[in-house]
Formats: C-alpha cells, structure tokens, sequence
C-alpha cells in the first residue's frame, strides 16, 4: 500500500464526536452504539444525537425515551 491509497474502514466501532449538525469521526469504523439499546448504528444510518451528553441513538422514540418525554400522535 503507498501513501495515496486509503485503508479499508474498519468494521469495528466507530468513535465519533457529535457536534451541531454534525458529527467528527475520530476513530473509523462502521457503526456507533445506541446509548439507550445498545444497538449497533451504521455510520450511514446516523441521523440523532446529544451534542451535550455525547450519546447516539437509533430512532426519535429512542431519544424522546431517553429525555423523558412521550411521542404523542394526532
């Protein structure tokens, strides 16, 4: 492999920093945990988080159940 190949992703965890709108991959992998399941999250997949506490999550529901709250229907 020279310098100006890349290496295969890992298909391991991933470390990520969440920020505002988007995420910084520290460590490269495929996927991230849900911190209320522990499910397994593919990178592609991630679309919700907390900026503040640093955790993923796999669905709304998930985060609402996490903050306490209740998702209500019309």
């Amino acid at each position: 492999m020279n310098r100006f190949e890349r290496r295969p992703v890992s298909a391991g965890e991933a470390e990520v920093e969440f920020l505002d709108g988007e995420f910084r991959i520290v460590r490269p992998g495929a996927y991230v945990r849900c911190a209320v399941t522990g499910a397994p999250i593919p990178l592609d997949d991630l679309r919700y988080w907390n900026v503040d506490l640093q955790e993923a999550y796999a669905t709304p529901e998930i985060k609402l159940q996490k903050l306490g709250l209740k998702l209500t229907k019309p």
